[in-house]
């Protein structure tokens, strides 16, 4: 096993004169299954093709896209494992300090809206060359969209970066299918046919049932507009029901065929046996290495895919809705690679996936019919069908804790709580106490209010207050002190400030408050982001209160942290505005303290500080003088002994 060549020498090393594929991609160079580009290299590679990655290339060198020549079949190019913009910068768009996927975490190793430059790059030496973009910033712009860093509706990315075919989702089916076609002589114009792709064309073939969308001016001009085409979208995420889409601009129609079906086990188990090399490439080394290694090298991939539908999620455009998994064999087979690294100390920090307790489909329909389309499987109650068991995954976990030089096994992906209290058999949850926390487990009930909870397809809070209860009685039980740790958003659509007020009073109630805060990010392809930029629930149309002002947003943010003094005016304020004055006082159901005692208190402290530096001033001046003098004796000495 090898690394795949990143430069013109390794890949003449090879015995290669030219390679099939140059893969461009955002990222540095990473061969591990939880990097998209080592999945599509491998797998290409495993159907027999030459695969060359230029990793986060000089975007400022247009030239450097030449590093291995002119591709036999193609370009293939993405913005790496992030979406570059979510990658740059954070939700009050300043600029990030670290960058984990490039050596040593250095910023700025990749271009804004990555896909685009890198597209024109190749476009500057190689127009007649194919360009097949992908990767999350591709799949989730693949249609008109809704851009928070520019505040406009953008049209498809596969417009912007003038590529010519653009697969959306995981990709493993369609990236072998798009390069058997290219292989047998088929112009990548002519690749209309292929599940997962996006193509443009000008003229529409006959024949097929498609769903068209409005067109790009009029979601443009029409915030309703939009939320009537993002629900049709939304609609068509499933392989078995979804109907081909058509956006049409002025003089082209982009066309997004079927998504491609997902993958059987044994698909999967092949994809994650494939001959990864499980690490960084070593060049990156003498700078660092990368630092996104560290949360995935000692983990397992149990699944993908999610059922959960979470309106802030993307997943249900990029994965889709039905869940995916891995055989047993392979899972164990991959852990015992991972007890033969020289650096494993005894403990696998993850077995998941988006959700680490979903071993299996929903339900039997969805591997013949699909996930329902306006229906979700556990909001805003579990469907009737569902399929709650946690015996397969409680069967995995067993088998790993067994595993000899294996000393824990942990679950960080995130347990879906509401699918554990819709178990009624407590195992799992016994074992998960038992065996795979260490002192607090991060769940994610995101909100106390039911209203925002709605918005956000999350279950009532009554759901999370019974995990948090049964959870409790467990650890008890098993006379363990462990805690829950939540995650919670801030400024999610469907809250205002008297919502958020409701959630400081529970973090008081609650004795605990959040180190980080997580402000809600309107990111491309989301329910919630369409919420955010039209005001409508797309499920409903019915209007839905957004906070977009910086300084409502932190008020509601520093709500969550009324505890830090840095935000004693803005919690002040919020409560003025909202009419809860009763909540500033000395009770112990006070957030803070009335201004004038806290100022007056202030004072004291100051004028005490003042005090006390005066005072240390003056011991330093004294000081600083018998220094002086003391300096000045040995100057004379030091003269007097070189006179003599």
């Amino acid at each position: 096993m090898s690394f795949l060549p990143i430069n013109r020498k390794e890949m003449e090393e090879r015995g290669w004169e030219q390679a099939d594929f140059v893969y461009i991609t955002g990222d540095a160079y990473v061969d591990h299954h939880s990097f998209g580009v080592a999945i599509i290299s491998r797998v290409l590679e495993a159907h027999g093709y030459k695969v060359a990655i230029l990793a986060q290339p000089d975007w400022k060198n247009p030239e450097c896209v030449k590093e291995f020549g002119e591709p036999r079949l193609g370009f293939l190019v993405t913005a790496g494992n992030m979406d570059s913009m979510v990658n740059h910068y954070s939700v009050s768009k300043n600029r990030r300090k670290q960058d984990a996927y490039t050596p040593g975490g250095v910023i700025g190793k990749r271009p804004d809206r990555a896909t685009i430059v890198y597209c024109n790059m190749i476009k500057k030496y190689y127009r007649h060359t194919p360009i097949i973009i992908g990767g999350i910033e591709a799949s989730l712009r693949r249609l008109g969209h809704y851009d928070y860093w520019d505040n406009k509706v953008r049209r498809s990315i596969l417009l912007d970066a003038q590529a010519d075919l653009l697969l959306y989702g995981m990709g493993e089916h369609s990236i072998v299918e798009m390069a058997d076609a290219l292989n047998s002589g088929i112009s990548v114009q002519d690749l209309t046919f292929i599940k997962g792709t996006v193509y443009k064309t000008k003229e529409l073939p006959d024949g097929y049932d498609f769903i068209t969308l409005p067109t790009f001016d009029e979601i443009v001009e029409s915030k309703e507009t939009y939320a009537r085409s993002f629900y049709l979208q939304y609609c068509n995420t499933d392989p078995f029901s979804a109907r081909p889409l058509v956006e049409p601009y002025d003089h082209v129609y982009v066309v997004q065929n079927t998504p491609a079906l997902p993958l059987t086990q044994e698909e999967m188990d092949d994809v994650y046996a494939l001959p990864y090399m499980r690490d960084y490439h070593p060049s990156y080394e003498a700078a660092g290495g990368i630092p996104a290694i560290s949360e995935v090298k000692f983990s397992l991939v149990n699944n993908r895919g999610c059922f959960g539908g979470c309106s802030f999620c993307a997943l249900t455009f990029h994965q889709g809705r039905i869940v995916q998994t891995r055989s047993h064999e392979s899972i164990i087979e991959e852990a015992k690679l991972i007890t033969e690294e020289k650096d494993f100390k005894g403990y696998i920090h993850d077995v998941g996936g988006p959700t680490a307790n979903f071993r299996h489909p929903a339900c039997e329909k969805q591997l013949t019919k699909g996930a329902c389309k306006t229906k979700q499987c556990l909001f805003p109650n579990p469907c009737k069908n569902l399929k709650v068991d946690h015996k397969d995954y409680l069967k995995l976990l067993r088998k790993l804790r067994n595993l000899p030089k294996v000393k824990k096994v942990f679950i960080r992906s995130g347990v879906r709580f509401d699918y554990v209290v819709a178990d009624k058999d407590d195992t799992f949850l016994r074992e998960l106490c038992e065996y795979h926390v260490s002192g607090q487990l991060k769940v994610a009930p995101e909100h106390i209010a039911d209203p925002v909870l709605q918005m956000m397809g999350k279950p009532e809070n009554a759901v999370y207050e019974t995990f948090k209860e049964r959870y409790k009685k467990v650890n008890e039980d098993l006379n363990k002190k462990q805690y829950l740790v939540p995650y919670l958003m801030s400024s999610h659509p469907g809250s205002t400030l008297k919502e958020a007020v409701a959630l400081a009073e529970y973090l008081r109630d609650l004795g605990y408050m959040p180190e980080q805060v997580q402000d809600f990010y309107p990111t491309p392809a989301t329910i919630s982001t369409c919420m955010y930029y039209t005001g409508l629930d797309p499920r409903t149309m019915k209007p839905v209160y957004t906070p977009k002002a910086p300084h409502e947003k932190a008020m509601q943010r520093a709500l969550i942290q009324y505890r830090n003094p840095q935000n004693y005016d803005l919690v002040m304020e919020a409560l003025k505005k909202t009419g809860r004055m009763d909540l500033v006082g000395f009770d112990k159901h006070c957030l803070i303290r009335p201004r004038k005692l806290e100022s007056e208190k202030q004072g004291q402290k100051g004028k005490s500080a003042r005090s006390k530096g005066t005072e240390s001033y003056k011991k330093s001046g004294r000081k600083s003088e018998q220094s002086a003098k003391l300096g000045k004796k040995k100057s004379i000495r030091n003269v007097h002994k070189k006179k003599r």
